[in-house]
């Protein structure tokens, strides 16, 4: 299986001919990015914010929809229980033997209940830059908390893009030792890095 980052919160999951998107951002929701068009054998998305929710972006083809099987955890866009910003579904998809956690636009900590549907994670996506999310700082802590093989930040600004009221991804990378920076693409295996921070730009 592969990850694609396609931008933002938004990536592709691809198991031989199948795919499934995560998270699609809608035309001029998010600065900086050029228009999202893909093809995807399914679609899911954590919110209905437009910049989680560009369903009309992805063209959606035919192929096997047992190939994801697909979970999702309750949890808040915000610290107050889903009163300023509603609320928000943690993914967590298994394919290929493998389990992958896509945190949406996560908001708050994470109680017992959660943490315990999130066991055994091999990879997770989280968002890092705060202000409509967690920061980087409580990512991370959650981070040490799941403990997933591999943990890839989003949601962030960067170089000419993103919204200017979050923070950079050093702002999560900073508490880790180990982090990799690769290209839009990872390969779920053994050999992947404990921090994997993805370019969508190629």
């Amino acid at each position: 299986m592969k990850i694609q980052y396609l931008g933002h919160s938004c990536f592709k999951l691809i198991s031989g001919k199948d795919s499934l998107v995560i998270d699609p951002y809608g035309d001029g929701s998010v600065d900086g990015l050029k228009r999202l068009r893909t093809q995807a054998t399914s679609v899911i998305y954590s919110h209905k914010h437009t910049d989680h929710y560009g369903l009309e972006c992805v063209e959606l083809v035919d192929g096997n929809p047992d190939t994801f099987k697909v979970d999702f955890v309750q949890s808040w866009h915000d610290d107050q229980q889903g009163a300023l910003r509603g609320p928000n579904l943690i993914h967590v998809i298994t394919c290929e033997g493998y389990r992958i956690a896509h945190f949406g636009d996560l908001g708050c900590s994470l109680d017992e209940d959660q943490k315990a549907q999130l066991l055994n994670i091999d990879v997770m996506m989280i968002p890092v830059g705060g202000h409509f999310t967690i920061d980087g700082e409580m990512a991370a802590n959650i981070t040490r908390e799941i403990g997933p093989k591999c943990v890839i930040p989003m949601h962030y600004r960067g170089k000419g893009f993103g919204f200017d009221v979050l923070s950079t991804v050093d702002q999560f990378t900073q508490h880790f030792d180990k982090v990799k920076e690769i290209g839009n693409t990872l390969t779920v295996d053994d050999k992947m890095p404990a921090v994997a921070v993805m370019d969508f730009h190629e």
